[in-house]
């Protein structure tokens, strides 16, 4: 989508159409490359080993961030 001088792109504003076609453009070849088996095996891995006070951290940290409503624990 462009401006009418079509120069500059528009500003598609929240719910970017350009924005959810490449995300579930990449999703997608991700999925089919065959490493999601992999990259959820290593995050296990993350959460269940020597990262898990980090990752803990970082997810508090993010969290504290958050919209109220958000901040709770949901694992």
């Amino acid at each position: 989508m462009t401006a009418q001088n079509d120069e500059q792109p528009t500003n598609e504003g929240e719910g970017s159409r350009t924005a959810a076609k490449q995300y579930n453009d990449a999703t997608r070849k991700f999925v089919e490359s065959g490493k999601v088996d992999k990259a959820a095996k290593d995050a296990e891995q993350a959460i269940e080993g020597d990262e898990a006070e980090e990752l803990k951290r970082a997810e508090d940290e993010g969290r504290s961030h958050a919209a109220p409503h958000e901040q709770e624990r949901e694992i």
